[in-house]
């Protein structure tokens, strides 16, 4: 019976509501959550505001929250009511320019400071946290990532808010946040968002979802393993929210975010190149020129640089799904694992077990491909789209998909390929648990008739 509420649920989330999640909310429901907990002063309505900048390794973009000043719990309730994306990179790419940092953030804070009541300004927090992009910086050389980090305090600094700290954040923070967001979304925390169940039934199961983020430097899995135990401490969190304990297992894959996997491979194959690789990954037609140094340059190459007779790596693609996937299986080293279980690079993990929500490079990847439907996908219904979408002309993909920057366009047979064999072959799910993982999006609230929509007795501007 629970299994048909959960399905009716999801029916209904698809059809009416959008609750979607991306890393937006990663650090915005923490460190909001956090600053609620600890500012106290009366406001107007008896409603406070706080900005996060989630600072990613290919962008930024800026949330504006509300929140009541009573807590639930001792933990507060945090609503989105605004986003801006940041035009640019992410801010580690201005490492050897942190001058033009002074221009990159004020177009966002002016929405910011136009949606927060100016009488509330001065009380309304805004924090930054900086992942895996910066994380690699600081790997790279830390007298940049701190320059980079201080030219972004200046700038906060300067508008008319509580700035509360600029700091790149752990992977297992990173998890952690991922964690907590998706099961605040979804109500496993509180059985009060009424409006979620369109019957009137509340989920009676207090089962947490697990988390899988994928970003473009790093990636993590958190969930609650049940009675299974955590043998490193080191993946291991403990919380208390909403007045129950949880006992969490997370880690964090530096290098292994989509865009650094591709470098790896990429400076894998070139090893065994003359300077021209035919590369399964890309498309058949599809052909590319990078700079050896473009490859080299970062942290997650550095134990494969050689020297090498040429400057200039040539790529074609021949597109076939299936010597992609043994390529890409080549990045995990699944040998000699310490523990009763492992994922890939001798790191302990759980059997995955119960639901996951999969979110970021995720959602945006696998929706591309057509591979987040609810229904049972099986997986030779996942290798069979996989091999018709790798094996296209790239002449077909540009005619049919012109509207999509040929960068990304190009990367998806690469990026879909890498996400299947992360899920099976890195963090093993089953072809049968496949069906336990739902691909989702940002986190937008479409119920707006008259322009406000109810949240548990929190009003928020839709």
């Amino acid at each position: 019976m629970e299994d048909v509420k959960e399905s009716s649920l999801k029916r209904f989330c698809s059809r009416n509501i959008v609750i979607i999640l991306g890393f937006s909310c990663l650090m915005a429901v923490i460190a909001l959550i956090t600053v609620g907990l600890t500012q106290n002063q009366p406001s107007p309505h008896n409603v406070k505001y706080g900005v996060v900048l989630d600072a990613g390794s290919s962008h930024t973009t800026v949330y504006i929250y509300m929140w009541p000043a009573e807590k639930e719990n001792d933990t507060g309730v945090v609503s989105q009511i605004g986003e801006c994306m940041v035009q640019g990179p992410g801010i580690s790419k201005f490492a050897n320019k942190v001058s033009e940092l002074s221009n990159y953030l004020p177009e966002c804070m002016q929405k910011a400071k136009e949606m927060i009541p100016v009488a509330q300004h001065q009380q309304t927090p805004v924090y930054l946290g900086a992942t895996a992009g910066m994380r690699l910086l600081r790997l790279e050389n830390e007298n940049l990532a701190d320059d980079v980090l201080e030219e972004v305090t200046e700038s906060l600094r300067s508008f008319p808010f509580d700035f509360q700290g600029a700091r790149i954040i752990s992977g297992k923070e990173e998890g952690a946040y991922g964690w907590i967001t998706i099961n605040y979304l979804m109500g496993k925390f509180t059985k009060k968002l009424r409006w979620l169940y369109p019957l009137g039934n509340e989920s009676n199961s207090q089962e947490t979802y697990g988390a899988l983020d994928l970003g473009g430097a790093s990636t993590q899995i958190t969930f609650v393993p049940g009675n299974q135990t955590i043998e490193s401490s080191e993946n291991a969190l403990y919380f208390r929210l909403y007045g129950k304990d949880y006992n969490v297992y997370t880690h964090s894959f530096l290098c292994y975010g989509k865009d650094q996997a591709l470098l790896k491979k990429l400076i894998k194959d070139t090893q065994v190149s003359n300077g021209t690789i035919y590369d399964p990954c890309f498309n058949l037609g599809y052909s590319r020129v990078m700079n050896i140094s473009d490859l080299t340059n970062s942290p997650c190459t550095k134990t494969y640089k050689t020297t090498l007779p040429f400057l200039q790596l040539k790529i074609h693609g021949t597109g076939n799904y299936q010597q992609c996937q043994e390529s890409v299986f080549r990045l995990f080293d699944n040998s000699d694992c310490p523990y009763s279980h492992c994922a890939f690079d001798k790191v302990f993990l759980p059997q995955p077990q119960g639901q996951f929500g999969a979110f970021s490079a995720y959602y945006y990847v696998m929706d591309f491909l057509n591979l987040t439907s609810e229904e049972h996908l099986s997986q030779e219904d996942i290798t069979d789209r996989m091999e018709n979408f790798c094996s296209r002309p790239w002449k077909d993909l540009k005619t049919q998909f012109g509207d999509v920057k040929e960068k990304y366009l190009s990367e998806y047979c690469f990026s879909g390929t890498y996400i299947i064999t992360l899920l099976f072959g890195g963090y093993h799910f089953t072809p049968d648990s496949w069906k336990d993982i739902h691909f989702m999006e940002e986190i937008f609230l479409t119920l707006c008739r008259s322009g406000t929509l109810m949240w548990d007795g929190l009003w928020a501007i839709c």
